[in-house]
């Protein structure tokens, strides 16, 4: 009742609660327009108590809350003035999870509530899924399919969107081609015009009139000193290399200027000075969208369509990691790093709505020494998880099957430098590490960032970029991020700054990427073309056994005895599935030894199978012999030899080994029939075989 705007909005049985407030007053401003979002989670929603022994309350968001905060975040900001000075907060809390995904119907709500509100906002936008699920063909409109631990779709496609004008994406996809993108881009529009005219109707029935908060009057005086004083040297030191740098110490320059001009005694001076220091990015926006939309002219000189000098490098770090990649794009440096792991070390993720286990993970670290700065360390920013996972969507369409390569995947990337889109980097050094730790990937992929300058009067002219950075990058209308194959796209990322790109745009920038794409593959593919044939010999080695679901019990044992001291033994780490797939991990022959104990254990013996066993106990109608440790069988007195034998003990004695045969099985008594005149008639020619040593461990 008291928050400015709310609504409560289901859809399938999901629901989300909606609430936006803005701030009274401006005290306390950063400096910046203030826009906080948050996506709290609700267990209740999905009906679960969870959390530990000790604690069952929600705890730190979860990286799907992150992520949906972001996914709010980037629709909603292009579309205030920024120049508001008010706290603005947005929550949504996810009260029921049903069969609609619940970020989507979130931005829907969000919309909806901020539109309904006083605070000034240019809505409503609509959001709506296109998705192709796996091994389908169908593009279908919100299907929602909970995540469970392996990628559900083929293509992943969010876009929001307002008249018709794209505002942001974010789609995963398994080397989908561009064609089948802009096809389903112009599919989803469809759809979210219905949203879009749905609240709108809700907004003129409900809506409250918006606050009048304009635009601070221009400080004549300090139009004059900035013309005088800084304007020329901008314009002069804007273009060339290392132009960053230049304009840094010009706009330290300006703030000196500032701060003489707005004297001590000015009642709101810090609010002039930080206007002053706004002033300098409208005067350099306006600069870079006139030379490249009229002049063809790049704040770096470069074409347009001109990818920064490149550099790979597969491996060569440390023989101690398993695989490391190294890419350079310009000033854009990244270290990327794979770390393999058995079953035992995949990731159990157990949220309100995702549920399940990760087997391959990619993270993303951004230091302040990348960008030359000082800053704070530890933990990790909602900037740096987005960036992880959108590389992780990237490359998680080309990661090998379980059933192929049953390792646990980590990369890690290290932003080392950073001038321009490093989650792509990432991709690319990512993409590089993996194929140097000998992981099968089904194609390398790599990535770019589009940018565009828009005529703000007249959208129908404006001029796509190829590989932004810097002033491209913070001035410019958008940076699409774009990542895949030499066969299709595997993800995309839109961020933009203004109120809508028209799709023309994006479906350009899809074809000037491709033509990027593929020549940073050139470079990658030049250092190392395809996985190396084996992992490091400091990765673990994991060994896969199949035995009959039946056998589950007899190798883990009561109480787990059994695997705990086969893991004992050998060292090696054992992980046994439903469907008897036991995996089997460890260095060092742990794994091998291991192996060959529950090879043994479960060994399924079949008539006519032949090897040789041990005598572990003679009996007046035969001899037990010792198959394995874990088997035995009976070789009745008939069996010893082609001719008769009058008593056991005239051919056979303790603790010789013997050939046998497997001649019949009672499987309801477990019991194994063998003989031995079958597996070598002519055994007994010498009534006493050598006595072989008594084995330390007998069988029961």
């Amino acid at each position: 009742e008291q928050a400015n705007g709310s609504v409560m909005l289901k859809c399938e049985d999901t629901v989300v609660l909606a609430t936006v407030v803005m701030g009274k007053d401006t005290k306390n401003n950063p400096g910046f327009f203030n826009l906080t979002v948050e996506y709290m989670e609700r267990f209740y929603a999905a009906g679960m108590i969870l959390g530990g022994q000790y604690n069952k309350r929600e705890g730190r968001p979860s990286d799907k809350a992150i992520l949906a905060s972001r996914v709010i975040d980037r629709t909603i900001r292009p579309l205030f003035s920024h120049h508001i000075k008010n706290a603005v907060q947005v929550i949504v809390t996810v009260i029921s999870v049903g069969k609609m995904d619940p970020t989507i119907l979130a931005v829907n709500a969000v919309s909806l509530a901020l539109a309904v509100s006083p605070i000034p906002w240019a809505g409503p936008v609509g959001a709506a899924q296109a998705s192709i699920a796996k091994g389908e063909s169908e593009v279908k409109i919100n299907n929602y399919i909970p995540y469970t631990g392996e990628p559900q779709y083929d293509l992943d496609l969010l876009v929001c969107a307002k008249d018709g004008n794209v505002v942001m994406i974010e789609a995963s996809a398994t080397q989908v081609s561009e064609p089948t993108l802009t096809s389903a881009v112009t599919h989803v529009l469809g759809s979210i015009s219905q949203i879009e005219a749905w609240q709108k109707e809700i907004v003129s029935k409900e809506g409250k009139d918006k606050l009048d908060i304009p635009k601070p009057d221009e400080d004549q005086a300090m139009i004059v000193l900035f013309k005088k004083e800084v304007e020329a040297d901008i314009e002069a030191n804007l273009f060339g290399e290392n132009s960053k740098a230049r304009i840094a110490t010009i706009e330290e320059k300006w703030a000196t200027e500032l701060e003489t001009l707005y004297g001590k005694e000015v009642e709101n001076r810090a609010e002039l000075i930080m206007r002053g220091k706004d002033y300098v990015d409208i005067v350099i926006n306006e600069i870079v969208h006139k030379a490249a939309i009229i002049e063809d002219k790049r704040v770096d000189l470069r074409k347009m369509d001109e990818v920064r000098a490149l550099y790979a490098k597969a491996g060569g770090v440390s023989s101690v990691l398993h695989g490391t990649g190294i890419f350079y794009r310009g000033q854009t440096h990244v270290l990327s790093v794979v770390s393999l792991g058995g079953p035992d070390t995949l990731l159990e993720i157990e949220g309100m709505e995702v549920r399940g286990k990760k087997r391959f993970m990619h993270h993303y670290n951004f230091p302040p020494y990348s960008v030359g700065e000082t800053g704070r360390l530890g933990g990790i920013n909602r900037r740096e998880m987005g960036h992880g996972f959108l590389a992780e969507k990237a490359l998680a369409g080309v990661i090998p099957e379980k059933e192929n390569f049953p390792y646990t995947i980590r990369v890690v990337s290290e932003s080392t430098s950073s001038n321009g889109s490093t989650s792509q980097g990432s991709i690319c050094g990512a993409t590089i590490a993996l194929m140097d730790a000998g992981v099968p990937i089904l194609a390398p992929v790599a990535g770019i960032a589009m940018g565009a300058m828009i005529n703000e009067k007249d959208p129908t002219k404006y001029k796509i970029l190829t590989d932004i950075q810097g002033p491209e990058d913070h001035h410019g209308d958008m940076d699409f991020k774009i990542a895949g194959t030499r066969n299709g796209v595997t993800a995309l990322q839109l961020d933009i700054k203004v109120g809508g790109i028209p799709p023309k745009v994006l479906f350009d920038a899809l074809e000037g990427a491709k033509t990027a794409r593929l020549q940073i593959l050139d470079v990658m593919e030049k250092e190392i073309a395809k996985p190396r044939a084996d992992i490091s010999p400091n990765a673990p080695k994991i060994l896969v056994i199949k035995i009959n679901p039946s056998q589950i019990g007899l190798v883990i044992g009561g109480g787990g005895k059994t695997v705990n001291m086969i893991r004992d033994k050998t060292g090696a780490e054992i992980n046994i599935e439903d469907d008897g797939t036991v995996f089997v991990t460890g260095k060092n022959g742990a794994a091998e030894a291991a192996k060959k104990i529950i090879e043994a254990m479960t060994h399924d013996w079949k008539v006519g199978d032949v090897t040789e066993g041990l005598v572990m106990k003679i009996l007046e109608v035969g001899a037990i012999v010792a198959l394995s440790e874990y088997a035995d069988g009976m070789v009745h007195i008939s069996e010893l030899a082609p001719f008769r034998v009058q008593k056991v003990t005239d051919v056979l004695k303790e603790g010789v080994r013997v050939p046998v045969k497997v001649v019949a099985i009672d499987k309801e008594r477990g019991r194994v029939s063998l003989s031995i005149k079958e597996a070598n008639k002519d055994f007994f020619k010498n009534p006493y075989p050598p006595v072989a040593p008594k084995p330390s461990t007998p069988a029961a």
